[in-house]
């Protein structure tokens, strides 16, 4: 048995105001949860991408994203891999939709003209630090602005 109830403590996460990060892709990210809260297998974060801003495509090594869109706009980019970027369409994105990023797939996102575009993003296994997003050469909304 533990002799101290301190075992039991799990941090709460608490959104930040200004970004705790950049993402590669050049969206901001705030931490929610990861293992300074006790997380082993997932993380969570909120990203933010202002209006009419796009990002850079990227790809993942190891992680799955799921998004849960909050509030504002956009559009997202997903293309499998082994497949032409020019065959896969965008798919819109407003408040209340969730969209999964599969492991290796190269996607990019924009923000409507009206307000920012802000998810949350739960990763699985969590974020394992810089080096897991690639950047990629080609991406299916255009010439990023980020």
């Amino acid at each position: 048995m533990a002799s101290s109830h301190e075992n039991y403590f799990l941090p709460v996460g608490r959104r930040s105001i200004e970004p705790d990060a950049i993402a590669p892709d050049g969206s901001e990210i705030r931490f929610l949860i990861n293992a300074d809260n006790g997380a082993t297998k997932s993380s969570l974060v909120e990203v933010v991408l202002e209006p009419d801003q796009l990002t850079r495509p990227v790809r993942h090594q190891t992680v799955e994203e799921t998004w849960y869109v909050l509030n504002g706009t956009g559009k997202i980019w997903r293309c499998p891999p082994n497949t032409e970027p020019a065959l896969v369409p965008a798919t819109n994105v407003s408040p209340g939709d969730s969209v999964v990023i599969p492991t290796g797939w190269i996607f990019q996102f924009q923000a409507g003209p009206k307000g920012p575009l802000q998810f949350l993003c739960y990763t699985t296994p969590p974020w394992p630090g810089d080096g897991e997003a690639v950047l990629v050469e080609v991406g299916g909304l255009g010439e990023a602005t980020v």
